[in-house]
């Protein structure tokens, strides 16, 4: 028998010895149910009112569970497992505070479209209402903030409810799904009655086939076009469509540019990629967007640090946008064609009749020529240690390849200025709530899911202290997640606004007394190097690609640099301070 034909069967034998009807309380049931929906790893933080389930866990060795060291910790690790693999993340925490721990967790992945299963404990329905020890109304904190939630009243529920909260997490437009466990229904036993059968929910259907006149229209209007543009968004990473829109890009010539969630989405290599547009996009893809008479959205919300100023974005185009989410056509921006649909399924169809943009030739020279004439640049130093030139290493010593995860602030915009994407999937950030915290256990989360893959984490000085705890879970399960610091010794992108903006008044952003990263990391037990000059760094960096487990390396970079082009709100964007270089 092959190896292959033996993890087989030993996995039919697992789930047969899964699916048992035995008398099991609910807390077994749970953990079984995430099992037969392919969880392969869980998140999470015991407490009182989840003690039956982590009871239930006690020899479960089938069951695989990573204990963090903080809830918030917990849910960004669960947010960058999704993101990596395109599987809900889990994770669990105990009710009150616990479950509170995730609201911002739940935030970041309901604003970026990411599936989550969170669950939670509760106080025993008796005490529900009586503002009982810990006791929080957590599916009702976070209504706004989840695609729907569960207050499970009766143990026999869980296996329905579980293979209901999974398939809501991971279709249409996806997003986190909490189910909130009262102690006394995990304690409760029954007859376990796996959920097996397709998930049918009232009101609630996948997307129907795109429009096929709407198609035909879009296919005409690009052979009329002399200044197409192609924005693609994190919706082309989420339907795994990035073949079909290099299909579509190949056939039609049109230039691309991805959103800070859509990178990755196209490859950047490709002669028609524009790079960012937006707040800190290139000029080229700025202007492009501006001077389009036909801008096609696949996949991207007009977020507004794409849009910036709203009635200057765009105004000689017209605009398609297709979405998975009817909601987000012509929400932000008005629309003369919507295409509702899977992007993947849309883009499939499209294809069979796309052409090249043949009015468009001059319209592609230009473009060639203004990313030759601006290109991303920055003054370069031998003296000090420059961010930019950090990560331009990192991207070459990586060859790419890397699953690349960012905290938030200045750090995160040279990342998606300067490191390039072959592949989707490999970039990770909080783009839409823009969450300080999440970039360090968002990359545990993603080295968890891929253990065979290099997983960087680049965070500033700042966000790194707000989950730095999480060194403990990397030493102790050697997790060899590289972490990057860039360490300005100030809160980067609030101190460039308080410079640009404010007239340069500076106001409580000096993190100088922050503590030192190497000995931190080293108190955890963990690898800590330092840099402060492109030698060390060079040495630094290639001593933690070295390293077979985790390791932290701090480079020291010059406090005053800013990231430019730089769009000030309110302005339109092809209005963009360039900077000094």
């Amino acid at each position: 028998m092959s190896s292959g034909q033996a993890t087989m069967r030993s996995k039919e034998e697992l789930r047969e010895k899964w699916m048992k009807p035995d008398v099991i309380t609910g807390s077994e049931i749970l953990l079984r149910s995430l099992l037969l929906e392919g969880v392969d790893c869980v998140f999470g933080y015991p407490g009182g009112a989840v003690l039956f389930i982590y009871d239930a866990m006690h020899g479960f060795t089938d069951f695989n569970h990573l204990l963090t060291r903080h809830e918030q910790g917990a849910i960004h690790a669960a947010d960058g497992y999704a993101r990596a693999t395109g599987k809900p993340g889990v994770c669990i925490a105990t009710s009150g505070p616990g479950a509170t721990n995730l609201v911002t967790g739940i935030a970041t992945a309901y604003m970026d479209s990411v599936p989550l299963v969170v669950i939670t404990g509760n106080v025993a329905q008796q005490f529900i209402g009586t503002d009982a020890f810990q006791e929080a109304d957590i599916t009702g904190i976070t209504m706004p903030i989840t695609k729907h939630s569960y207050l499970v009243r009766d143990a026999a529920d869980l296996p329905r409810i579980i293979h209901e909260a999974f398939h809501i997490a991971n279709t249409g437009r996806k997003g986190p799904v909490l189910i909130d466990i009262p102690k006394d229904v995990s304690a409760q036993k029954t007859t376990f009655v796996p959920a097996l059968e397709p998930v049918v929910i009232r009101g609630y259907d996948a997307p129907a086939e795109p429009n096929g006149e709407a198609i035909t229209a879009m296919i005409q209007a690009i052979q009329e076009a002399e200044r197409p543009v192609i924005l693609a968004g994190g919706g082309v990473v989420y339907s795994g469509a990035h073949n079909e829109l290099l299909e579509f890009v190949t056939k039609t010539n049109i230039p691309v540019t991805t959103t800070l969630l859509g990178l990755g989405g196209f490859p950047s290599g490709n002669e028609l990629w524009m790079g960012m547009p937006g707040m800190h996009g290139t000029y080229t893809a700025n202007m492009a967007i501006q001077n389009s008479d036909l801008l096609i959205n696949i996949g991207a919300r007009f977020d507004d640090r794409v849009t910036m100023k709203l009635e200057a974005f765009a105004q000689q185009a017209k605009v398609i946008h297709i979405d998975i989410d009817p909601a987000e056509i012509g929400k932000n921006v008005p629309t003369d064609i919507g295409i509702h649909g899977d992007i993947k399924v849309v883009l499939t169809a499209v294809n069979q009749a796309a052409k090249p943009a043949t009015k468009a030739e001059a319209w592609r020279s230009l473009i060639q020529a203004n990313k030759r004439d601006y290109p991303l640049s920055y003054e370069d130093s031998e003296v000090e240690l420059k961010p930019q030139w950090v990560i331009e290493m990192i991207h070459e010593t990586t060859n790419g390849e890397a699953i690349v995860s960012t905290d938030v602030g200045q750090h995160q915009m040279w990342a998606a200025q300067y490191y390039k994407f072959n592949q989707p999937r490999s970039w990770i950030t909080s783009g839409g709530l823009g969450t300080m915290g999440f970039g360090f256990p968002s990359a545990i989360g993603a080295q968890m899911a891929h253990p065979e893959r290099l997983v960087v984490s680049i965070n500033g000085d700042g966000g790194m202290q707000m989950c730095a705890q999480e060194l403990a879970i990397c030493a102790i399960n050697n997790i060899p997640v590289k972490v990057v610091i860039i360490n300005n010794q100030v809160l980067g992108m609030v101190r460039q606004w308080q410079e640009i903006i404010y007239d340069n008044r500076y106001s409580h952003i000096d993190l100088a007394g922050s503590p030192d990263f190497v000995k931190l990391a080293e108190a955890y037990g963990v690898k800590g190097f330092r840099a402060t000059n492109k030698e060390e760094a060079s040495r630094a960096w290639q001593e933690a690609l070295n390293t077979p487990g985790p390791a932290v390396v701090e480079f020291v970079v010059r406090k005053g640099e800013n990231v430019f082009p730089m769009v000030k709100a309110g302005d339109s964007i092809s209005q963009m301070i360039m900077g000094d270089a």
